[in-house]
């Protein structure tokens, strides 16, 4: 996002002697928002502002999000992935859409399975993911590497130190979650799937190009392990150790 910089305007990086006043706090808040290009978390914002206390923030957010929900407009400020960033509101999606004509991002059942499985099961390894879908998941889990949904804890110790999956900040950006309490019941997950069941038989997905990651029918009969279940392997819960190698 192009930004101007005033380097003439009142005040230093490294005074914070300025942000003693709420709304100095709420506007360069608000500029770090305006700039940032992912959630930027209040202890990130406490450090770049110099203020000891995280209440001044708290409060500078508050009025934000108050403000952008009386004024209406283009964006407002969402809380995601542990911090906090302003989106544009999805009534305006179509607009925005001919203007970056972004790239949706797509992934097949397999994918969806595999992400799942790790998301409600994390730590996990990899047997323990295979065991529960029941086939070979070596590929899918290089593509969600790649694509930065899922990342390496570290390794389990137990022989062969199989590399532990968990998800990653990019996972609850591009699914909208706060944190993992954000996730889907198991209720809600069969109440999302009697849904998709009823658009297939109506016969409307298949005039909705817009139905995300991949094609309807696969998306639809993705199958999500239920949280809190166990896999049925037996190992022992594993050990996270710092910086693993790569397999």
């Amino acid at each position: 996002m192009a930004t101007n910089v005033d380097v003439s305007s009142q005040g230093h990086p490294n005074d914070t002697s300025g942000v003693a006043m709420d709304e100095d706090i709420k506007y360069i808040i608000e500029s770090l928002l305006f700039v940032a290009d992912e959630p930027l978390t209040i202890d990130r914002m406490r450090v770049v502002l110099g203020v000891p206390e995280r209440a001044p923030i708290r409060e500078a957010l508050q009025a934000l999000e108050n403000e952008y929900q009386s004024r209406g407009g283009g964006f407002h400020l969402k809380a995601v992935a542990g911090g906090y960033q302003l989106r544009t509101r999805s009534e305006y999606k179509d607009w925005i859409k001919k203007l970056i004509q972004p790239k949706p991002p797509r992934l097949s059942k397999a994918a969806l399975e595999t992400l799942a499985t790790i998301a409600y099961k994390q730590p996990v390894i990899r047997s323990d993911i295979e065991h529960i879908r029941g086939v070979d998941c070596g590929g899918v889990l290089r593509m969600l590497l790649k694509r930065k949904m899922i990342r390496v804890l570290g390794r389990k110790e137990i022989p062969g130190r199989p590399l532990i999956y968990g998800t990653t900040k990019q996972f609850l950006e591009v699914f909208d979650l706060q944190d993992l309490k954000d996730l889907p019941t198991p209720k809600e997950i069969e109440e999302l799937s009697d849904m998709a069941d009823e658009v297939l038989e109506t016969g409307l997905a298949d005039d909705d190009p817009k139905l995300p990651f991949g094609d309807s029918q696969s998306t639809a009969s993705a199958s999500i392990p239920t949280p809190g279940a166990e896999p049925e392997s037996g190992s022992p819960p594993p050990e996270v150790i710092d910086n693993p190698s790569d397999e």
